[in-house]
């Protein structure tokens, strides 16, 4: 067997601190930092990481009639919308919509249901304007996700498993729905079939893969 070769004579120049633990890795083609770790030995990777899991930043959904994630890298396969106690203002259905460069409005295929619980169980909707989530009424808050995964090309499928909590009773949601988008997935976002009914509770945020 022939002998190991370094990190450095494989021409891929590497950083050492005093301890000579690597500190820094570099990228042979650009000379660019690729990978660091700190002192609590974290590592941390300048580029897209496939297989890795990032989180947006969590947003207070308590105002406004939609709520909007930007900056997902194009190259993220997977994105999940996670709901805490989410409410609206009025009983208009929620929509998660997804977009490449502008949020696309059109052209989706979407069912959601009320699958168990009290009040009206089997009640449904669907819609073409985004993936969409049964809301039963004005006090219904909507804890879950909706998992987006990439099938295709740019074209997407969405699938939801959440729960309802109001005061009469709770329940339960699911659906599923697909759509081709004109270019790679960018950009989340999330309102109401009306667009006018409000956020009032919970909380908001996604995680891409």
């Amino acid at each position: 067997m022939g002998k190991a070769q370094t990190l450095s004579q494989l021409n891929r120049p590497v950083a050492y601190n005093s301890s000579t633990n690597v500190t820094t890795i570099r990228s042979g083609a650009s000379d660019t930092t690729a990978i660091t770790v700190d002192a609590s030995q974290n590592v941390t990777f300048a580029g897209t990481v496939s297989g890795v899991i990032k989180s947006g930043t969590a947003v207070a959904s308590t105002s406004g009639t939609s709520i909007t994630f930007t900056g997902i890298p194009t190259t993220a396969k997977r994105v999940t919308v996670m709901f805490q106690g989410v409410s609206t203002s009025g009983s208009s259905h929620i929509l998660v919509q997804i977009g490449s460069g502008s949020i696309t409005t059109s052209g989706y295929l979407s069912y959601s249901a009320q699958t168990g619980g009290s009040g009206s169980t089997g009640n449904g909707t669907s819609s073409t304007a985004g993936f969409i989530i049964y809301v039963f009424n004005a006090s219904d808050t909507k804890h879950g996700a909706m998992t987006l995964a990439n099938i295709n090309g740019n074209s997407w499928i969405s699938s939801q498993s959440l729960g309802g909590i109001y005061p009469s009773g709770s329940a339960g949601y699911s659906g599923g729905g697909s759509i081709a988008l004109g270019g790679a997935l960018d950009r989340v976002s999330i309102t109401t079939v009306n667009g006018t009914d409000t956020f009032d509770l919970g909380t908001i945020n996604i995680l891409w893969e």
